[in-house]
């Protein structure tokens, strides 16, 4: 048996062995309930065990159970704080790191996708990679092989630079599918860490997805379009793509602190920075860009030297040509100002309320209204309480507004927005970062400033 069969035997056994440990310690549950062990506590116990299993086997995986590890990681700040606290070091190793590829198997793919002179384009190359994530690693190297043309369209000065290198897992593809296929059968175990928790369309969206972050030229394009855009920003800055094929990105290297750094040890003041300018990225791209950065994770950001964010890979991008549609400021504004029947009245335009449904428009109203407390000060400060009780008062089956969410419906349109929103939340969470996010929204959310 190969390298390549035999580690994909292992990942699929490893996946498929987590149901039958939940299954187990959910036998041992129901044991002690008849001993009279009070239901909390019992399922406070099969949450630990259960989490504890979980985050470390996504650890030792690559593939799509390491990206739906790095998207569950983003939420960890929604966990009830008895299930998070013990594992948040590995929820934050899964944000930044992976098992790296042997040097050999690098040399092979980038004599495969540069040619077999590849040594010839860089000054040195370290074989030992500085990050790792669910599709590939990024080993740091000096270029000295052509230079692309800058964002204003000049020619850069012929010099060496210093440079990320992005190089994809082999089969990486084949892992995706495999590990994919294996996380859709894990619902159960999600919804034990965190009732409500529906996996579902997150494992759609990164299905329909796979093609696109696979294709490294095609992420070259996006990043291109960002560095453009924001070519001498004094908030952002976007590394310029130097070289890309299918399935090696060069582009140049941004020196910072990591956000999961800043999470774990920054001070109050670079997490408010932190916050503040992932908040301007991710409201301002659509319209300075047509795109959405949509891989909002910690690994994803550094705080540069400067005060700029600093922001790596754009494998996964929302293509918006008009922008942020308009409804969403437009509803959040209605809600703000308590307009109940303007606010049904958009959601059934949008298709987040089926026509046929008849819905109780102060309702809707109590149900969104505290969602959008951040935005209805001048300032607000984002923190791990504040996203666990949002996240017991809407995935509580006892809770009118859990029952009320059951009515309405996400268009497809809106899923991928929805998502980055979420992680952008979890992440500005986790920061527990203080911003004037209303201010933000005013200037770049179409719809939301009064008219």
């Amino acid at each position: 048996m190969t390298d390549i069969p035999r580690r994909a035997v292992s990942r699929t056994a490893k996946l498929a062995a987590l149901p039958l440990g939940f299954a187990g310690r959910t036998v041992l549950g129901m044991g002690k309930r008849v001993t009279g062990l009070a239901s909390e506590v019992i399922s406070a116990e099969i949450q630990q065990r259960t989490a504890e299993q979980l985050f470390s086997v996504l650890g030792q995986l690559k593939g799509g159970a390491m990206k739906f590890g790095q998207a569950l990681s983003v939420f960890e700040a929604a966990l009830p704080e008895e299930v998070a606290a013990p594992y948040r070091q590995a929820l934050t190793k899964l944000q930044e790191a992976a098992p790296p590829l042997p040097a050999a198997s690098v040399h092979r793919v980038l004599a495969e996708q540069l040619g077999p002179d590849w040594r010839d384009l860089f000054e040195e190359f370290d074989d030992t990679p500085a990050a790792a994530a669910s599709i590939g690693q990024v080993h740091r190297a000096r270029w000295r092989g052509p230079v692309p043309a800058t964002g204003r369209g000049r020619r850069a000065k012929a010099v060496a630079r210093p440079v990320a290198v992005k190089i994809q897992y082999p089969g990486a593809g084949d892992a995706l599918l495999t590990d994919l296929k294996q996380l859709s059968r894990l619902g159960g175990m999600f919804r034990a860490i965190q009732p409500g928790l529906d996996i579902k369309p997150l494992l759609v969206e990164l299905r329909e997805r796979i093609t696109e972050e696979l294709d490294y030229e095609l992420e070259a394009e996006s990043q291109r379009a960002f560095a453009a855009a924001y070519a001498d920003d004094p908030e952002i800055f976007i590394p310029a793509v130097v070289a890309a094929a299918p399935r090696v990105l060069v582009t140049d290297w941004v020196e910072g602190t990591p956000l999961s750094t800043i999470i774990r040890e920054g001070s109050r003041e670079d997490r408010d920075a932190a916050g503040r300018l992932m908040a301007i990225l991710h409201l301002s791209a659509p319209e300075r860009v047509g795109l959405l950065h949509a891989d909002p994770h910690p690994g994803n950001f550094r705080l540069l030297p400067d005060g700029r964010l600093g922001v790596i890979d754009f494998g996964a991008v929302a293509r918006l040509p008009e922008g942020t549609p308009e409804p969403i400021g437009r509803l959040v504004r209605l809600a703000l100002d308590g307009d109940a029947d303007a606010v049904v009245a958009g959601l059934h335009a949008e298709g987040f309320v089926k026509s046929t449904d008849s819905i109780d428009a102060q309702a809707i109203l109590d149900y969104v209204r505290p969602m959008l407390e951040p935005v209805a000060v001048d300032r607000f400060r984002f923190s791990r309480a504040w996203l666990r009780a949002e996240a017991t008062r809407l995935g509580n089956p006892r809770s009118a507004a859990y029952q009320l969410g059951r009515q309405l419906n996400l268009p497809p349109s809106y899923l991928l927005i929805h998502r980055v929103t979420l992680g952008s939340i979890g992440v500005l969470c986790q920061l527990e970062a203080e911003a004037p996010y209303r201010e933000i929204m005013e200037r770049w959310l179409p719809g939301f400033a009064a008219p």
